[in-house]
């Protein structure tokens, strides 16, 4: 309602200037010398030229001989040349006396006098209407501030508020500005999330705890297998002991720093796993394919010199998760190549199993995908996604095919 009374008092004043503007402009039209008057003025000067006393008196004018010289004039203000009469646009005719011209008469120009007349009353005019106007405008700034600017500034500083995570300052509901209708539906937004937000809290809590636990928990039974192996590989007599207990020990400590990375990210809510990589000589794959090989299903491989940027322990359960995956879901021998491109090593690893469906392979780079054909085995899906986020943060990365037979992966490692 306001609105409208403001646009509504803005048009009135700016027609009522038009008005205004109008009504003078036809007066000064309406004031231009009248033909029949100015004729009848004339007349009588030229039947009673030489008598001033019987010269008419209806009009303001001036009367100059052939030589431009003032012979008569009605008022002080007239023209009193040719000259001035030219540039006051006055009325100019000829004084005509038995036949011959005898002089001019200059009847005096009224319009500018009338403009003269009307000009304060015209400037005090416009500026009350101008008053008036800025008055409306500002007062139309001030309501378009109130319900339009104001309001999307709040809106825009509760969305940035809510952007930051702060939920707890509520939106004030005002239903009579433009953006009323979404107030509301904003403010029950921010309720929505701050309780989303509790409850993922509470159930993130909830599986730190537990995975903090499981974690401390299952450290024991590894020290046990640890200690056990090592005394095992002290009392062994022959070589083929002594690297199965060797081996034990190896796995022992691969699962230990495993559980000490779950136990230590439970405990620091820290969402990624470090990954450390340096320079290291290519000669130590041997190691670390061989211990991620402990059923010995890989045929014979030879690593070409040259250095190689990793992180050891992150490349060892590279390994270790594809090998492992190889032996629970193909159970066949696995190939394994090795060859320098360009600035990788790339090493092929293949088995002769089932592989996975065209449309399970892309998706088994992400967390929790696994294939649909694997489901009766144990896993949680997450060695693959491991072994890529492993090898893009080592600067590697990781491709995976289906073969015919079998199922391919294959790791790029960067070359120093």
């Amino acid at each position: 309602m306001r609105k409208r009374t403001i646009i509504f008092l803005f048009v009135i004043s700016f027609i009522l200037e038009l008005v205004i503007i109008y009504i003078l402009f036809s007066k000064s039209i309406n004031n231009k010398q009248d033909t029949v008057r100015i004729n009848e003025c004339v007349k009588i000067v030229e039947q009673n030229y030489g008598n001033t006393d019987k010269y008419s008196k209806e009009l303001d004018y001036s009367i100059i001989d052939s030589s431009n010289t003032l012979i008569y004039t009605t008022d002080d203000s007239n023209s009193k040349t040719l000259n001035e009469a030219i540039l006051n646009n006055d009325v100019i005719l000829d004084i005509v006396v038995d036949g011959s011209v005898v002089g001019k008469i200059l009847i005096k120009n009224n319009t500018q006098a009338f403009f003269n007349n009307y000009r304060n009353y015209l400037f005090c005019v416009i500026v009350i209407i101008t008053a008036i106007q800025i008055v409306l405008f500002v007062e139309y700034f001030l309501y378009l501030n109130k319900v339009l600017v104001k309001p999307f500034k709040d809106l825009s500083a509760f969305a940035s508020r809510v952007a930051e995570g702060n939920l707890d300052i509520p939106l004030y509901m005002d239903k009579n500005h433009t953006f009323g209708e979404f107030t509301e539906a904003f403010d029950l937004m921010r309720t929505e999330l701050k309780r989303a937000r509790i409850n993922e809290k509470k159930a993130n809590d909830a599986k730190k705890e537990m995975v903090a636990k499981l974690s401390h928990d299952i450290k024991t039974p590894i020290a046990s297998i640890k200690s056990t192996s090592e005394i095992g590989y002290e009392i062994s007599s022959t070589d083929k002991e002594k690297n199965y207990f060797n081996l034990i020990n190896v796995k022992a400590d691969q699962v230990k720093v495993l559980v000490d990375n779950l136990f230590n990210s439970s405990i620091s809510e820290i969402t990624e796993i470090n990954v450390n990589p340096s320079n290291y000589n290519s000669e130590i794959l041997n190691t670390i394919i061989k211990n991620a090989d402990y059923l010995n299903k890989l045929n014979s491989f030879t690593v070409p010199n040259c250095n190689i940027f990793i992180d050891k322990m992150r490349m060892q359960q590279t390994f270790d998760n594809i090998i492992n995956n190889s032996y629970k879901y193909a159970n066949t021998k696995i190939d394994i190549n090795i060859e320098k491109i360009e600035e990788y090593l790339k090493i092929s690893i293949r088995d002769y199993g089932n592989g996975v469906s065209d449309l399970d392979l892309p998706l088994l780079k992400e967390k929790y995908k696994r294939g649909s054909n694997v489901t009766d085995e144990d896993g949680a899906g997450l060695g693959l996604h491991l072994a890529n986020y492993f090898m893009e943060n080592m600067n590697g990365k990781l491709e995976l095919y289906n073969e015919n037979p079998g199922f391919k992966v294959i790791l790029y490692i960067r070359l120093i």
